[in-house]
């Protein structure tokens, strides 16, 4: 398996973002579904990591850089069959890395308290939990972490 940086339109990654979609509303109401679309992931400061086995891609994730030395992990996601391998702490350790240079200090993230696994995953990686900011404030689908690079 790989990881590597590559745009938002490489072969498929539209098809990880409409599993995502399905993945999160399957799970939580639309309104506390905050997902970036393709055009958001192409704009300027935005990352995208993309893990491939065998050249198909089985998971993703988006770093947002806010221009004010943090940035926000978006849009992590592994496709059902590569679960459990290790793929999202890749992709977690591949943005992290990009991070670094480029001088972002703070990482921070939004997940749902019904994805015990991804919260579990962003503890193990010294992500801590913090009250809920931005356009997250007040919902209770939502939990927020952070960690200082």
């Amino acid at each position: 398996m790989t990881v590597s940086i590559e745009p938002a339109t490489a072969p498929g990654v539209r098809e990880l973002l409409v599993l995502s979609d399905e993945f999160a509303l399957s799970l939580y109401p639309a309104d506390s579904c905050y997902m970036l679309d393709v055009d958001e992931l192409l704009a300027p400061g935005v990352t995208v990591a993309v893990a491939r086995s065998d050249a198909r891609a089985v998971g993703m994730g988006a770093l947002v850089e806010r221009g004010d030395g943090t940035a926000e992990l978006k849009r992590m996601f592994v496709h059902i069959d590569a679960r459990g391998h290790g793929v999202a702490s890749d992709i977690l350790s591949t943005l992290e890395a990009h991070a670094r240079t480029r001088d972002v200090s703070l990482v921070q993230l939004e997940t749902g308290p019904l994805q015990p696994e991804a919260i579990a995953l962003y503890e193990k990686r010294g992500y801590r939990h913090i009250p809920n900011f931005g356009q997250y404030v007040g919902d209770e689908f939502s939990v927020c972490m952070e960690k200082s690079l």
